[in-house]
């Protein structure tokens, strides 16, 4: 399944929009139900607007009614270049602690390997309410 979500999310990382930085992602998320759902980071002037890939990825699936997640690949590098490692930003990590359970996995690919772990393991005492 790792390549599967590979080839989805090296379709789309060319449509990043990274014109400050240069350092494009893509994310490719899967359903419970099997369904895939990409997303890019689009950077912004107003830092704060950027949307991050993972984040655009979860919020196209939230947006066709699912809400069972399963695991979700991140892959990224200057000017789409992957070359090492790409871990979720803290902001990234709160939205998959909102949406899945503690068995999400988290798939990382530099390039040659994967590498993965749970979702605790990326965000270990995670505020919730």
């Amino acid at each position: 399944m790792n390549n599967i979500l590979l080839e989805r999310a090296l379709e789309v990382l060319g449509n990043a929009y990274a014109p400050y930085s240069r350092f494009q992602v893509a994310a490719a998320l899967l359903c419970a139900d099997g369904s895939i759902f990409t997303g890019v980071n689009a950077e912004n002037a107003a830092y704060g607007s950027t949307l991050c890939a993972e984040r655009s990825a979860f919020m196209s699936a939230i947006t066709a009614g699912k809400r069972d997640f399963v695991k979700i690949l991140i892959i990224g590098g200057e000017n789409g270049n992957i070359t090492s490692f790409c871990p979720p930003c803290g902001s990234c990590r709160q939205v998959m602690c909102e949406f899945c359970e503690e068995n999400f996995e988290i798939v990382l690919y530099d390039g040659a390997r994967f590498e993965s772990a749970a979702l605790p393991q990326f965000m270990p005492r995670s505020f919730s309410l």
